[in-house]
């Protein structure tokens, strides 16, 4: 491991002085909520990512960039023949402030880490391997896609194909399984989940209209009480949002979210 860590950064040191590239990209919006029966309110959000690349690496900084600069996210990744090696560099605060829906309490620790996996192909199987001892087995047969990771954690399988005009897909956990089904009909694109969740997706008169309806969720205790919080109840609600894309490159919507009967206009901007 520490050869190969070694090895990783000698190849980044090294692309410096090859032909490299840099590249920026962000998102940048204003939403207005009314909030339904409480105060309205309106906020900021942008974001900015740098992406420089030399050869077969590539460094990523991710900024949250509208009250002050921010890192959110930082990754240095080569690639030295099958191997692939990629170091997230920033250590963030994993704990949060939402209470109600399972987050941890505190902080994690140094998340801070390197990751050294393999991809080989053989024959018709692509075969994978990490640094964490995780095999993962996968391919395409008969139109059917089918991913098997191997891991201390819990075994994960999962399978998707598009059949007669449907995208099905099914994942099974460490023995829990869900899947999620989705077609278009008559140009309306509608999903639906194990967990009963709707999605549907049309355009009207150069409008995308998404209408998304929520299945109750149900109050759950964690395992350790110590490091989460619990998960409370939410009762079903349903979101319907109507977006368009403008000549001047920005994008206006509004959202009705009928959980506390709110109303969201948002103009964003993404380059």
């Amino acid at each position: 491991m520490k050869k190969l860590i070694a090895l990783f950064a000698t190849t980044a040191v090294a692309s410096g002085s090859a032909m490299g590239a840099i590249a920026l990209s962000g998102t940048a919006s204003v939403s207005y909520d009314d909030k339904g029966s409480a105060a309205s309110a309106t906020t900021y959000d942008a974001d900015l990512t740098v992406t420089g690349t030399a050869g077969a690496t590539t460094f990523t900084q991710s900024m949250d960039i509208d009250a002050a600069i921010a890192v959110t996210a930082t990754t240095l990744a080569t690639t030295v023949g099958p191997l692939t090696v990629s170091a997230d560099m920033y250590d963030e605060d994993d704990s949060t402030t939402v209470t109600t829906t399972g987050g941890r309490r505190t902080d994690s620790g140094d998340n801070r880490s390197v990751t050294v996996s393999l991809a080989a192909p053989i024959g018709d199987v692509n075969l994978g391997l990490d640094d964490s001892g995780d095999i993962t087995i996968s391919g395409t047969w008969s139109g059917v896609a089918v991913s098997h990771t191997i891991s201390d954690d819990g075994d994960v399988t999962t399978g998707s194909a598009s059949i007669a005009g449907m995208d099905l897909s099914v994942t099974n956990d460490d023995g829990s399984s869900t899947w999620s089904i989705g077609t278009t009909v008559a140009g309306t694109a509608v999903t639906l989940d194990s967990d009963a969740n709707v999605t549907a997706t049309f355009g009207v008169t150069g409008n995308t209209v998404v209408v998304s309806h929520t299945s109750e969720r149900a109050a759950t205790t964690p395992t350790n009480s110590t490091t989460h919080y619990d998960t409370s109840q939410k009762d079903a609600f349903t979101t319907i949002a109507v977006s368009r894309d403008l000549t001047s490159g920005a994008a206006i919507s509004a959202t009705y979210d009928s959980f506390d009967d709110a109303l969201t206009l948002k103009a964003s901007v993404a380059f």
